[in-house]
């Protein structure tokens, strides 16, 4: 049986999912997925590894659904609930999924799809009593075994399939359950798409991996969630920067007498991360005045889990996202992958049994991401300072060649944030014939300075913070800054409105 299962049966009365009030013991999500894979295997032994896709919401039933599909054999394709029809196509096609497991509100948005496909489709909620019975065998599971396919954002080609093994999936949750101390008596909301490692692993597989609880409500609203903070129902949070600012913001509209028994709420509090899109220090400075936390920051990827991160004791470096986590082996590396020098900016490479196994049939791409040594090789540009990695950028996007510099966009948009008139910025190189690539900011400016923007004085006023050949040569006044589904700002999108 597989790990997270028997973790699971240590656990049978403790809360597992609270969805809207309402209240599943593990003992119930075991009994739920063993009777629900008995309907995915409809009488045979074993689904070989057949790629099962489910469009869920999030909660009691996604869970049930995602450790159906394991402990039947199959291997789980989470999709999106807000992508348009032609994404969803993309990826049931690329999987060549042939069962499908919705909710019954996707039906309309996938019905084009289904009129044209032979894919076995399990609506959830037409699933009768008399359907439900524990299969009378379970297949043996191999930790070697596919266990997930999550699409990457796609934003230079096509969305790529990254395969993990049950093998990568225990490993990336195990460094986190010792790293960051989970315990059954955690309690955490789930706040991100569960089509993303960040929400499947670092909160719903951390969470009931150690018996602890894992809340879900109806979509994100910050006052359901101040609500439960207010009643001390929870004790961790993970989120990403998108939705710390829209807590920031409306915690900042509640009266004086709210916000202090929020604040004394908060502070008993053992954990508050954030991650998967780079912190401003203005809005990490914030919620520590908020909630009197300084919130971990973390690395991590689709291809690999989490791999670095600020210590759970010791100093949290803002701008920083910490050290390698135990079981993860990391370098920073030049364009030839020779390992370079600290405070020396470099490639981060990662080898660990938490990398992920390939991309899914596209052998070329999945030999071109690693080294003839085996690295994987991330993209994402670092140094190392005092210890701590500091991410640069992206290779492709956040790092611009500019007058024969390498530049750190990220750099750029901390000292833009500092300004008075800004809100939030991103920054792109732009090809450009004298400098190869222009700095441009596209900025989303504070209501009291929409009317009121001046480029000239923000050119002058940045020049006393970065050397002059790092201040952005254009901008670009936004309403606001275009996202993917984990609040990163989508780069590419900008440098089209550049140009």
């Amino acid at each position: 049986m597989l790990q997270f299962f028997e973790q699971a049966k240590k656990h049978l009365n403790n809360d597992a999912i609270i969805h809207d009030g309402v209240i599943y013991k593990y003992e119930q999500l075991i009994a739920s997925a063993e009777k629900f894979s008995g309907i995915l295997l409809n009488n045979t032994s074993d689904l070989n590894q057949a790629r099962v896709a489910f469009m869920v919401h999030p909660g009691f039933d996604y869970v049930k659904t995602l450790w159906a599909i394991w402990i039947a054999g199959g291997v789980a394709v989470p999709l999106c609930i807000t992508h348009p029809l032609p994404s969803l196509e993309y990826v049931l096609d690329d999987t060549q999924s042939t069962i499908l497991v919705i909710s019954k509100e996707f039906k309309e948005v996938l019905g084009p799809y289904l009129q044209n496909s032979n894919i076995s489709v399990i609506v959830i909620e037409e699933i009768n009593d008399q359907q439900l019975a524990f299969p009378e065998l379970l297949p043996p599971i191999e930790k070697q075994r596919n266990a997930l396919i999550l699409y990457t954002s796609g934003t230079t080609n096509k969305p790529k399939g990254v395969v993990t093994t049950h093998k990568n999936i225990e490993a990336q949750i195990n460094t986190l359950i010792k790293a960051w101390e989970w315990s059954p008596h955690d309690r955490i909301i789930c706040v991100l798409p569960l089509h993303h490692v960040h929400g499947i692993i670092n909160v719903v597989g951390c969470s009931l991996w150690a018996g602890a609880s894992c809340n879900f409500t109806a979509g994100f609203s910050p006052e359901q969630i101040f609500n439960l903070i207010g009643q001390n129902k929870l004790n961790v949070f993970m989120a990403v920067p998108t939705i710390y600012y829209k807590l920031i913001a409306y915690f900042e509209t509640l009266a004086m007498e709210n916000q202090n028994t929020l604040r004394e709420c908060m502070k008993k509090f053992r954990l508050m991360v954030c991650g998967s899109a780079a912190l401003p220090v203005s809005v990490m400075d914030k919620w520590a005045q908020i909630s009197g936390h300084q919130l971990l920051e973390r690395y991590g990827m689709t291809e690999l889990g989490m791999a670095i991160s600020n210590p759970y004791h010791g100093d949290r470096k803002a701008g920083y996202v910490g050290i390698p986590l135990p079981g993860v082996q990391i370098k920073l590396a030049d364009e030839h992958f020779v390992q370079v020098g600290d405070q020396m900016p470099g490639e981060i490479l990662v080898k660990g049994d938490n990398v992920f196994k390939e991309y899914w049939q596209r052998p070329e791409a999945t030999q071109a991401t690693f080294t003839n040594d085996g690295w994987f090789k991330t993209g994402d540009i670092a140094v190392i300072e005092n210890g701590y990695y500091r991410i640069m950028g992206r290779q492709s996007v956040d790092i611009i060649k500019s007058g024969g510099y390498k530049i750190s966009a990220l750099e750029i948009e901390e000292i833009l944030r500092t300004n008075e008139m800004i809100q939030d910025c991103a920054v792109v190189g732009i090809d450009d014939d004298e400098w190869g690539e222009l700095i441009a900011a596209a900025i989303v400016l504070k209501k009291p300075f929409i009317n009121d923007f001046n480029e000239k004085s923000l050119s002058d006023w940045i020049v006393n913070y970065i050397a002059s050949y790092k201040k952005p040569r254009r901008y670009l006044v936004m309403k606001d800054l275009p996202r993917n589904a984990m609040g990163k700002v989508v780069k590419n999108d900008i440098k089209k409105m550049f140009v």
